[in-house]
């Protein structure tokens, strides 16, 4: 495939997939003709050898009649071989694609059920290492996930794509005695296979998504909690039990502000669980990964530069903002990846204003501007496995507080984003999907404003011409969306008023001189230029 432009997106950055990114960004006839219902993940992992074997039982609902189905494995893991019942099937490997062919016809309608077997040494890759053997201070084996990139099948088979996700899972994992596994879900009990090995097993109650399947395998020690019905459960290493037992605290104001504006802890039967790693963190579902030096702001920073962030623990709030968008909302595609990013991003600003106010929540998510680059659109071309970068977090939280001021009533605003999430919980959507809805609540057209912000580099900018003798000021905005008109706050930072800007020059009177007219650039995200 050629380079893409992606036009119909605002798409102005050349992007040009390769091969593998077609093969698992693309959803193809042999993944879209099935619906997953049920893993089971059953693994052994030995630490001396930095092996894996084990299998994954894969249960599907067809959905249209066919012979074949995509899952995905990444070559430098072996394929021991793959059956239904007793029957061997016949498979096909393209890069990290893996074709399955059935010797008769899948009904449609019907569920089915296969093993895939398989072993190998899983590579680090990526930030976070997605599959690394560690030792912790003691020597002793630490072994932990991080796949969110790379993809689940760097160390297990699955269809690896973030539109269909399976209902429920269960997830084995055997290391040897005297480590313990924590993974996502419910701890369903142990079992001391009798050869020096252990089992743990975890069962998953709720949907899913492949890369928040996680191990944390090592030494840790187990403590809990509660918050009001819900289990807390935290895993830390020996030498840092009591830094986690003061920094966890935590964790009650972070459920509390969250839950104040999105609903209740969407995972209840499953648990919420914070687990120490040797990475920064990650959102793996209710086991969420932490690794922040037990200190608060993000790695001993001041992460927005505003005096805010010190207040409290980063990885805490962002990783435990993902439950509610990336693990419970999660988009279809990685081009739409702002819905998990943008939206938990602009989270932390509302765990500030929750606990210190809203002044200290706007002055938190300005500091946010300096990270924006602009050099790409936030939303990325489709089905090629393109991922936004680092503006997606920026730029997408700036953007949302930007629409909290156009709908301009803090009461609607916070029933509109509470009824948002509720609407979608659970769900895999796109930015079409979240743009519909706030269309539809509003009563307003905000498809320019989103595809603005979303699906071009450059934010708008608001054009003032100033007539200081004849005591006026012409506006308009200046915007790659032809139809673009955005209201903003104006004037005197007393006593704004709001335009109705367009990107046709309009005229107002005004008393104040350019030097003195404001634009409430906290509130909105734009660009201003005076002349």
């Amino acid at each position: 495939m050629g380079v893409l432009h992606a036009p119909v997106f605002g798409q102005t950055t050349p992007f040009t997939p390769k091969h593998a990114d077609i093969l698992r960004g693309g959803y193809g006839p042999y993944r879209e003709n099935n619906d997953l219902l049920y893993y089971h993940l059953d693994i052994r992992v030995d630490p001396e050898r930095k092996f894996v074997t084990g299998k994954n039982t894969i249960q599907f609902r067809m959905l249209a009649e066919g012979q074949r189905i995509q899952l995905e494995l990444y070559p430098t893991m072996h394929i021991d071989r793959i059956v239904k019942g007793h029957t061997a099937l016949k498979y096909t490997r393209d890069g990290g694609t893996v074709f399955v062919d059935f010797p008769t016809m899948l009904r449609k309608g019907r569920k089915y059920s296969i093993d895939f077997y398989y072993s190998g040494e899983p590579k680090e890759q990526g930030r976070f290492g997605c599959f690394t053997f560690k030792k912790d201070k003691e020597g002793k084996p630490w072994i932990t996930t991080a796949c969110e990139s790379n993809g689940a099948s760097v160390w297990w088979p699955n269809k690896d794509q973030w539109r269909d996700e399976v209902k429920s899972m269960m997830i084995s994992v055997a290391v040897p005695n005297g480590l313990i596994d924590v993974s996502n879900g419910r701890f369903a009990g142990k079992r001391d296979l009798g050869d020096g090995y252990t089992q743990w097993n975890w069962h998953v109650h709720y949907p899913i998504n492949n890369y928040d399947v996680a191990l944390n395998i090592g030494n840790y020690q187990h403590f809990s909690d509660k918050y009001k019905k819900l289990t807390l459960d935290y895993y830390a290493l020996p030498e840092d039990l009591a830094k986690a037992k003061k920094q966890f605290t935590q964790v009650k104001g972070m459920l509390e502000a969250f839950e104040h504006y999105f609903g209740q802890y969407p995972f209840e039967k499953d648990g919420y669980k914070l687990i120490e790693v040797p990475y920064a963190g990650m959102e793996h579902q209710s086991a969420v990964a932490y690794g922040n030096g037990f200190e608060n702001g993000y790695l001993g920073r001041d992460w927005t530069g505003v005096g805010v962030s010190p207040r409290f623990d980063f990885i805490i709030i962002h990783e435990s903002g993902h439950e509610w968008f990336g693990n419970s909302i999660t988009a279809a595609d990685r081009s739409d990846m702002w819905i998990h990013e943008g939206w938990t991003t602009y989270m932390e600003g509302l765990y500030v204003e929750y606990w210190w106010g809203e002044a200290d929540a706007i002055k938190y998510l300005n500091g946010l501007k300096p990270k924006v680059k602009g050099k790409q659109p936030i939303v990325m071309p489709r089905g090629v496995n393109a991922e936004p970068d680092e503006d997606q977090y920026f730029k997408g939280a700036l953007f949302i507080n930007t629409l909290r001021s156009i709908v301009d009533d803090d009461q609607k605003w916070f029933t509109l984003i509470h009824d948002f999430y509720q609407h979608f919980k659970y769900q895999n959507i796109m930015t079409e999907d979240v743009i519909a809805y706030f269309n539809q609540q509003t009563g307003m057209d905000l498809t320019p404003i989103f595809n603005q912000y979303l699906r071009h580099t450059a934010i708008p900018t608001l054009e003032l011409k100033f007539d200081e003798s004849a005591g006026t000021v012409a506006y308009r905005w200046k915007a790659d969306e032809t139809n673009f008109a955005m209201p903003v706050r104006v004037g005197d930072l007393n006593h704004w008023q709001v335009i109705r800007a367009t990107t046709d020059w309009q005229t107002m009177k005004t008393p104040l001189s350019k030097k003195n007219f404001g634009v409430a650039t906290d509130l909105y995200y734009v660009n201003v230029s005076k002349s």
